[in-house]
């Protein structure tokens, strides 16, 4: 099917905010809670009538994402456990209908467009309240039919009812593949209600941009891409998952998405009564804080910037131990994870240093350099580091900068592999 859309918000939005929220966040043991531990039926469905989502703020959870320097924000509309977030024709198993009283994904869907945030809709196909379910689906070819014809039924309503929105994202294929969902069949009828609408490809087929699922992974070939990460190793809210990820490891999944020219969607997990762990708060804020500092310019609107183990090919960049590079037109910035010093010392810039700057804690500012024989070094730097989540380095070339080294102590002026000359199994 002809992809009808414009790529290029997605390609340089590179932040958004994932938002696991349902019926499941009562019981605080993730979203799977109901499959993993064969909950009974109407045990499960009776957390309904105690829902009410009294701290659920979607304004308050937009302003959190605008302030972590996120540029859109997904929701999921519906997880597999068949509860719908927002007023539905199609069952009263829904928070308008239930204890809540409310349209969570209305008032979130006009939180974000009234804060200039993107806005994508989270739907499962997999649905484990409603019959037939995806497991008669399997066993009766009558029951297949009905089950999905109610899916179909569903997405058209979602869709219908939030137009526009910019992205549908799929999840919970299980148990058919892209003939088994009608997936062309879907993103058709998706498509002829909002014809720019941005498709990932968890109905089987491609879709218009990559989800790697816990991993960072850059698509080869690249294409849009988005890594959906965790703020701990929980979607839904977990009371016993503490495991929080630290603020500087956000920014190595920044650095990563923005030198792949990709995007981090980084998931929070609200409480069963719609709060945001405190945890989660203050990691997005002081992440945020570090963009609002100057390292934006790092981060968002970068070139593609990676390297290849093997081969050169058409890959600019390289590894550093200081820590990762990124690149925007004639800039090479380097996010110093791992401070050296008074002297920093850079190899293998293939293009001429002109200007190079530092940014620290009070913004950027002029550093002294040296450029000679390959290497490249600013010195005069101060003994700590001068930001307090990660400095960066600031180099202004004569042109688009490439950096290129090799296993060896000098590049070889003949054809040779670039790190590993037999298949490697290391990941990068």
């Amino acid at each position: 099917m002809p992809t009808q859309t414009n790529s290029s918000w997605f390609e340089q939005a590179r932040y958004g905010m994932f938002i696991h929220f349902g019926l499941y966040s009562l019981l605080g043991r993730g979203e799977w809670v109901w499959n993993r531990e064969q909950v009974p039926f109407h045990e499960y469905t009776a957390l309904a009538d105690s829902f009410t989502a009294g701290e659920f703020d979607a304004e308050a959870l937009c302003d959190l994402a605008v302030r972590a320097g996120m540029r859109y924000v997904v929701i999921t509309t519906m997880h597999h456990d068949g509860f719908r977030l927002y007023d539905t024709d199609l069952s009263e198993f829904c928070t308008t209908k239930t204890a809540a009283k409310r349209d969570l994904i209305a008032e979130i869907v006009d939180a974000a467009r009234s804060r200039g945030l993107k806005i994508g809709l989270y739907h499962s196909l997999n649905n484990w309240h409603d019959k037939p379910d995806a497991v008669d689906a399997l066993e009766d070819e009558d029951a297949y039919g009905r089950f999905i014809e109610n899916t179909f039924s569903r997405i058209k309503e979602l869709v219908t009812k939030f137009n526009p929105v910019d992205i549908l994202w799929y999840d919970g294929w299980w148990p058919f593949n892209a003939n088994g969902w009608q997936a062309m069949k879907m993103n058709e009828m998706v498509r002829e209600i909002q014809p720019h609408i941005f498709f990932n490809g968890r109905n089987g087929l491609p879709g218009n941009f990559s989800t790697p699922e816990g991993h960072m992974a850059v698509p080869d070939p690249w294409r849009p891409w988005e890594a959906c990460m965790t703020l701990n190793n929980s979607w839904g809210y977990h009371a016993g998952d503490k495991d929080w990820k630290r603020p500087v490891e956000v920014v190595n999944m920044l650095a990563t998405a923005a030198k792949g020219r990709g995007n981090l969607l980084l998931n929070i997990g609200p409480r069963g009564d719609g709060s945001v762990p405190e945890e989660s708060v203050k990691v997005l804020e002081e992440v945020g804080s570090w963009l609002g500092r100057g390292a934006a310019e790092a981060i968002y609107d970068t070139d593609l910037f990676t390297f290849n183990l093997r081969e050169r090919g058409s890959h600019r960049g390289d590894w550093c131990s200081h820590g990762p590079f990124t690149s925007k037109g004639n800039n090479l910035y380097l996010l110093v994870r791992r401070w050296p010093g008074s002297n920093l010392a850079v190899g293998g810039i293939e293009a001429e240093v002109r200007e190079a700057y530092l940014l620290g804690n009070e913004g950027f500012r002029a550093v002294n350099f040296k450029q000679e024989a390959g290497r490249t070094v600013v010195s005069d730097l101060p003994a700590n580091p001068p930001d307090s989540l990660c400095p960066i380095v600031k180099f202004i070339c004569e042109q688009p900068p490439l950096i290129y080294q090799c296993g060896g102590l000098r590049v070889p002026i003949v054809a040779h592999p670039h790190y590993d000359p037999c298949p490697s199994d290391i990941a990068h």
